[in-house]
């Protein structure tokens, strides 16, 4: 018997006081590049837990009339204005497409999220997303609030003078809810280790630094310069009791950890003099391949780079590098390879620029010459039309050939290509059972 095809959804849009609703009669499309596109109704998910929802102040939301086959933008819906919507979704979980609507004249910059579209099916919300990791190290089912503020009582008063437990604690961990530093706090899987105030790009999405104001960043960049004393005191701490212990140099709130390479080296030395456990990663834009040989002498263990174009003129309109080129990062990646390290990709998807044919070709370059291992398929967080502008291309993008075929001939062209969301351990992956009650944040 042939398996049903689901429906297509309807098109969610937000009302004037922001609350979502859908709209009889008129099916969800969705963003590729600048165009409004229909998704294989296959395609389209229950909203994971721990996603977000928006409206879109000053954008039109697009869809489809099943009646003509064609756009329709909705600016009204039971004689209210509205506008369109769009769903952040949680770790792990990677749009295929994002919201559709106009954009008018005045509407302001979005800020710094992923807008994945978001329908309506079967009395839920739905958004056209795939898991791209099994690993459920930031699922918000894990995160209890009250175990997490006893926790950070507690590595408070174990690292009393730590300047850097305290940012992670007090910051991080309890302010900004960053999944990784509360489960520094837990005492299990990746921690970070933030180390660089400085930075030596010029992202526009940046998360931590906008100096032009337009949006507004995500969370403050961090402003002290830990020690290798500090470094190494809480990541041997982690090493060592945490499973599957992972830590990582190079955050959201940070710059460029490479810019601190001797303190960092020192600190990377300072832990695996006191423990051969876990995995030692750094988090990078690569800008400095003398310093990441430097630390793979010292016992770094893996590396991922952040880029969110493979073709250099895409990549340097978007990170606008200074001092450093786009084969720095291939030499990077390469030496971390040839040491038997791990190298993945922090490859920002955008649904419409990835899914190209003339992308797709050039990260199958990069692929080859840096030794890559992992893929992992983050969402690039920024407004996409303010992206496709300051990448010098048109407003009327067309569709890429979709992110789920791309992912597929990517691992058919590549064999040992492994795919993910998450810095990958050395040890093997464990069941992690879901914890009842309460949640946690994002």
């Amino acid at each position: 018997m042939a398996r049903r095809v689901p429906a297509d959804p309807l098109l969610v849009v937000a009302g004037p006081g922001g609350e979502l609703r859908e709209v009889e009669g008129v099916y969800a499309l969705a963003r590729s590049g600048g165009t409004a596109v229909r998704p294989d109704p296959r395609s389209w998910v229950p909203l994971p837990e721990g996603a977000l929802l928006f409206h879109l102040p000053g954008r039109r939301a697009i869809g489809l009339d099943p009646t003509t086959g064609r756009p329709v933008e909705v600016a009204s819906d039971r004689d209210e204005q509205v506008t369109a919507a769009a769903a952040f979704l949680p770790p792990a979980y990677t749009a295929l497409y994002l919201s559709a609507y106009r954009r008018e004249p005045e509407a302001p910059a979005l800020p710094l999220y992923c807008y994945a579209a978001v329908g309506w099916r079967d009395g839920t919300f739905v958004v056209p997303a795939l898991r791209v990791d099994p690993d459920r190290r930031q699922d918000v089912a894990l995160f209890d609030e009250q175990e997490i503020e006893r926790a950070a009582r507690d590595t408070l008063a174990r690292f009393p003078g730590n300047r850097l437990a305290r940012h992670l604690v007090e910051n991080c961990a309890l302010t900004y809810c960053c999944p990784a530093a509360r489960n520094f706090v837990l005492g299990r899987w990746e921690a970070p280790l933030p180390s660089s105030p400085a930075c030596n790009a010029d992202c526009i999405g940046c998360l931590s630094y906008q100096p032009e104001g337009e949006v507004p960043v995500t969370q403050p960049r961090l402003t002290i310069r830990p020690t290798p004393e500090e470094i190494a005191e809480i990541a041997t701490w982690h090493l060592e009791r945490a499973p599957r212990a992972i830590v990582s140099f190079g955050q959201g709130c940070e710059g460029e950890p490479l810019l601190r390479g001797e303190v960092i080296e020192e600190a990377i030395r300072r832990i695996r003099a006191a423990t051969r456990r876990g995995t030692i990663n750094i988090n990078t834009n690569a800008s400095r391949p003398d310093v990441v040989r430097r630390l793979v002498d010292a016992g770094l263990d893996a590396i991922r780079i952040s880029l969110n174009s493979c073709r250099e003129e895409l990549y340097e309109r978007y990170y606008r590098p200074r001092g450093y080129g786009f084969e720095d990062l291939v030499a990077s990646g390469r030496a971390v390879a040839d040491a038997g390290g791990t190298v993945s990709l922090n490859y920002f998807m955008f649904p419409g620029i990835t899914d190209t044919e003339e992308e797709f070709a050039a990260l199958c370059r990069v692929i080859e010459r840096a030794g890559v291992s992992v893929i992992q398929m983050r969402n690039l967080n920024i407004d996409p039309d303010l992206y496709l502008e300051r990448l010098g291309l048109p407003a009327d993008l067309p569709p890429g050939f979709g992110i789920d075929r791309w992912r597929k001939r990517l691992g058919r062209r590549f064999r040992d290509l492994r795919f993910g969301y998450f810095n990958p351990p050395r040890e093997a992956p464990e069941r992690i059972a879901p914890r009842t009650g309460r949640g946690g944040s994002r």
